[in-house]
């Protein structure tokens, strides 16, 4: 008789190790290993029983062509790429109370005006606290078939017996097999549990959207693998002091990654924001010291947004530098290189950096839009408020030019800007005959403070 075997496995990671310890040699968490028990197997050759064939084909053969479910929000059928797709299988993440549970509601009452079959399975919240979030919604009268389960197999068993085209899972790490002896929530049963549903989602062709939590550090709880075996990973992010809440695609194989939508949360639910650039600039126009507007691209969309930089007198020791919204080690970098190229010295200014509303922005496009704001603040000159700098700068000091230039200046053309500080090349040439924007080129950041003299 097999005996069972007992291993640790990372929380983090997946690591499994032979015996317990504090922390996890391959991520480096602290108290992220559980035990896990699972029944070892005797060891059996393929060669001893043979399997049965499958089919093969070739590129050539036909495909029928399945229509998209769109949920009618726009901007979340734009994150997955014009719908959702019959048979794959959505993560969606986020942070605690950040409204992932509201929206996928919204989103379900939207497809069941649509004569589509909806299964909402909670095994989190019960169906009576459901029904409550619907009543203030205003979503009583939606279509939507509730449960309240953990059990893998007797949901797979009910929705087998109840086919439904679309599901909803809240969340996977509630949800556990009973072959499997860890508990809800461990690596084994999420990556157990997950494999199950989107078994079922591609047998019978549903679109299945299951809810993950996010750790501490904000990424996707559960083991890695995880976000491999889905189709479509979205994450839900938003600071809780702001109204607004993005919703960005990590991860698609039926439409274009890190596309990102919008979102306002009011007592009504969340609202699509159909033009963000107008909600994350500041509407009185006043010229201030330390504040840039950058042309960005969020996905496939162009977005305008404020980066705000405060150079102020540090104080005794190592200066501090305090990021919002930005990557903490690229702004050590423009400080380097500003501090090389234009002179200006940083070694006893605290320096804090904030990106407006509440978003993330990772493209090195910013890069000239931190130095600028920088340089504004160390010399308390104001940059003109109808003036846009994106641009990206190399460790040399040069300017590199942006992907997407023309579709940076035609959202900034649209909303009312009337200048821009733009990297040097030939697509910038073309800019400015295609746009009536004042374009003003740079090829080196030595040159940025003086033209943010001239400029102002």
């Amino acid at each position: 008789m097999a005996r069972n075997k007992q291993s640790f496995v990372c929380q983090s990671c997946g690591s499994k190790y032979s015996q317990w310890a504090g922390r996890c040699d391959s991520c480096g968490g602290w108290n992220t290993l559980i035990e896990e028990i699972n029944p070892e197997l005797p060891p059996r050759g393929l060669g001893k029983l043979e399997g049965q064939k499958i089919e093969f084909t070739s590129l050539q053969a036909e495909t029928s062509n399945q229509l998209r479910l769109a949920t009618g929000i726009h901007e979340l059928d734009r994150v997955f790429g014009g719908g959702l797709v019959p048979g794959s299988t959505v993560l969606v993440a986020g942070d605690p109370g950040i409204g992932k549970s509201t929206l996928l509601l919204q989103a379900m009452a939207a497809l069941s005006e649509k004569n589509k079959s909806i299964v909402y399975i909670s095994g989190e919240e019960a169906a009576q606290q459901i029904r409550l979030r619907a009543d203030r919604l205003n979503l009583n009268a939606a279509d939507i078939k509730l449960a309240a389960a953990t059990d893998v197999r007797n949901i797979i068993s009910s929705l087998k017996a109840n086919p439904a085209e679309v599901i909803v899972i809240d969340s996977i790490q509630t949800m556990f097999l009973d072959t499997l002896e860890a508990s809800p929530g461990t690596v084994s049963q999420v990556r157990g549990s997950a494999q199950e549903f989107i078994r079922h989602a591609k047998e019978v062709g549903s679109v299945i959207l299951l809810v993950g939590h996010v750790t501490k550090d904000g990424q996707i709880a559960g083991p890695r693998v995880l976000e491999h075996m889905v189709d479509t990973v979205l994450y839900f992010e938003g600071d809780r002091g702001h109204q607004f809440r993005i919703i960005r695609s990590i991860k698609n194989r039926f439409g274009p990654a890190d596309e990102i939508g919008v979102f306002e949360m009011t007592t009504r639910g969340l609202i699509e924001v159909e033009n963000p650039s107008s909600i994350f600039l500041n509407a009185s126009k006043i010229s201030t010291y330390g504040t840039v507007v950058y042309a960005g691209i969020e996905g496939t969309r162009p977005m305008l947004m404020e980066i705000q930089a405060l150079v102020a007198p540090g104080g005794p020791g190592n200066p501090r530098r305090a990021v919002v919204g930005w990557d903490a080690n690229r702004l050590a970098m423009i400080l380097a290189v500003l501090e090389r190229n234009t002179g200006i010295s940083f070694n006893t200014n605290d320096i804090y950096l904030n990106v407006a509303g509440g978003l993330r922005v990772k493209e090195p496009a910013a890069d000239m839009a931190v130095a600028a704001a920088i340089i504004s603040s160390s010399k308390s000159i104001p940059v003109p408020t109808e003036t846009v700098i994106f641009g990206e700068i190399g460790l040399s000091g040069e300017v590199r030019p942006a992907t997407q230039s023309n579709t940076r200046l035609k959202e900034a053309e649209k909303l009312g800007f009337s200048g821009a500080i733009i990297p040097t090349g030939i697509s910038s040439k073309k800019n400015s005959k295609l746009y009536k924007i004042n374009t003003t080129t740079i090829s080196k950041v030595a040159d940025l403070p003086t033209l943010i003299d001239k400029e102002y």
